[in-house]
């Protein structure tokens, strides 16, 4: 049983392109936070990969603890009401725009504090506005079809906003790269503004409101199967950089591969939800993660000069990607309202969700550079074994995790018929 709309609602185009356009800037954050960054100081600056390591996996990790605070959060704004939780929302793109700019100018002597410093004060606005973007669109509830239609509309500007950071900072530098951020926040607070008026769904009982998600089994197994898959999808966004310009050495082919592969996302994300309301929300994402990792299995085995076979990997696994963006989202939305806490805690649930995210990408960044780095792996370098461990922890490892997430996956829609309910 899921919750029902407001009397009256009308989730029209309008109504998605005002909601989903936020999503925009928040992508372009996210994408040079996890795998421009890394890169970056590693290559531009001079940081050691261990040390880079630690320091990505402390930051995070100290992030993701504060998630779940800022969800609590979250539900007290809107309980205030839509608009106290938008200027909240306002706020706190002040502050990630300007830590986002100062990122990429660390002074000569003081490196590791900044970096520390911008990346912690980055991490936590970028969380706090993405938790109430996700909050205001989970508290329509509705359906199965119309929550894969709002989740659809957010990560569809998720994807323009990727792709226009997978090319902006090779064209522009990160100057204008952080002057584009600023703009498109503005852009995406205005549409959001327009929503404020916009009632929330009816929840359909008041059963559990109040209570922890770690209360509720459905919520334990979609997040089980969401960390699997994550890490699953963030070891190759952490390694993507040094794959390029190490194992297939083609440096210069980075932004038309990421544009290739979030090209071919953008594409297949409406398909995706399409099919969601056509066979369930789980079997499709299921037969996403499938995709994904036919698609990946050849990778270990490119090496230099394969850019164009690693271009139609990209271009494939790209059309997978649309499952993994949209319908986690829709699932999670059915889970909240069907534990009766639709309406009201909303933001708890998200924050313990965002912190799983940012587990993930901790995880992916602060095992997988230091134990390449053990491997042999030098950025830059040429050594035949260092090279064949970065191919397998790029391409090899993420395979088999998505294997086990979705055999999880299989096994909670056995346990939640809801999950694989059409239309």
């Amino acid at each position: 049983m899921t919750a029902s709309t407001a009397p009256g609602f009308d989730f029209s185009w309008r109504r998605g392109l005002a909601y989903g356009v936020l999503g925009a800037p928040l992508a372009f954050v996210s994408l040079p936070l996890y795998v421009n960054l890394p890169y970056h100081y590693a290559s531009v600056v001079g940081v050691p990969l261990a040390t880079l390591g630690a320091v990505m996996l402390a930051v995070r990790l100290l992030d993701a603890v504060v998630d779940p605070a800022l969800g609590r959060l979250a539900d007290r704004l809107f309980r205030r009401g839509a608009g106290t939780a938008w200027r909240a929302a306002a706020l706190g793109s002040l502050v990630l725009a300007l830590a986002f700019a100062a990122l990429w100018r660390p002074p000569a002597g003081a490196v590791l504090p900044w970096l520390v410093a911008a990346l912690m004060v980055c991490t936590l606005a970028y969380s706090g506005v993405s938790i109430l973007h996700q909050s205001w669109g989970t508290r329509w509830g509705g359906g199965p079809e119309l929550r894969a239609r709002v989740a659809g509309w957010r990560e569809g500007f998720t994807l323009a906003g990727v792709l226009l950071a997978s090319v902006l900072p090779t064209w522009l530098g990160w100057t204008a790269t952080s002057a584009a951020l600023a703009v498109l926040l503005a852009v995406g607070l205005a549409g959001l503004q327009g929503l404020t008026r916009v009632r929330a769904a009816e929840p359909v009982t008041a059963a559990g409101a109040g209570a922890s998600p770690w209360q509720q089994p459905a919520f334990r197994q979609l997040l089980a199967v969401f960390m699997l898959n994550g890490i699953a999808n963030a070891i190759p966004a952490t390694l993507l950089p040094f794959f390029i310009a190490d194992r297939l050495q083609v440096p210069g082919w980075q932004a038309a591969l990421l544009l290739g592969y979030f090209g071919a996302a953008v594409i297949g994300l409406p398909l995706w939800v399409r099919a969601a309301g056509r066979w369930g929300v789980a079997p499709v994402w299921r037969a996403g993660m499938a995709a994904s990792v036919l698609a990946f299995t050849v990778t270990p085995w490119l090496g230099a000069g394969d850019g164009a076979a690693f271009m139609a990997v990209c271009l494939c696994s790209g059309l997978a990607l649309g499952a993994d963006l949209a319908l986690p989202g829709a699932l999670l939305t059915g889970v909240i309202h069907q534990g009766g806490s639709g309406c009201r805690d909303e933001g708890v649930y998200l924050g313990w969700w965002t912190c799983a995210t940012k587990l993930n990408l901790a995880l992916a960044a602060g095992l997988a550079l230091p134990l390449l780095a053990a491997a042999g792996y030098r950025s830059g370098g040429t050594d035949p074994a260092g090279l064949q461990a970065l191919g397998w922890a790029y391409g090899g490892l993420p395979c088999l995790l998505k294997l086990a997430a979705a055999a999880a996956l299989w096994r909670a829609e056995r346990i939640n018929p809801s999950w694989k309910e059409r239309g």
